[in-house]
């Protein structure tokens, strides 16, 4: 996706996928599931609030890619919506950046709007208006 011919192509930036973001509805029952089936051990669950949804998330590392396995325990968030909308799956894939503003205003100049933004744990987290265009929803992450 490029905007104006010849200027860099918007998610040029993004050339690994460091994080895949999946929607379940019990992450007990899912994260048993892959770690009978695959022999994938998860990290300890981790419960916190995210606008206005309380979430249980597990993390599995498989190499460089980091798999999160996301459960709403209550209140609305992009994530109930998605499990509304479209069930359990991929709800997004996840980029680490160094400078989460400066990638939000670059993207902004090119029409592409924060859906949500949050912190947790001392990550800050946006998620990018993407899934009419690429199918699924982008996550950009800075660390600390």
């Amino acid at each position: 996706m490029t905007k104006g011919g010849s200027e860099e192509p918007v998610f040029s930036k993004f050339s690994k996928v460091d994080q895949i973001g999946m929607v379940v509805k019990d992450i007990e029952a899912t994260m048993k599931f892959y770690e009978e089936m695959f022999g994938i051990e998860s990290s300890p669950r981790v419960e916190f609030e995210m606008g206005f949804a309380k979430l249980k998330v597990a993390m599995v590392q498989l190499g460089e890619l980091q798999i999160e396995f996301i459960q709403v325990l209550e209140g609305e968030s992009i994530h109930s919506k998605f499990l509304e909308k479209r069930g359990e799956g991929i709800h997004h894939l996840g980029f680490f950046v160094k400078d989460l503003e400066k990638e939000l205003a670059r993207l902004k100049k090119h029409g592409i709007k924060v859906l949500e933004k949050s912190e947790a744990f001392g990550v800050k987290i946006a998620y990018l208006d993407t899934e009419k265009t690429l199918g699924v929803v982008f996550e950009l992450l800075q660390l600390g």
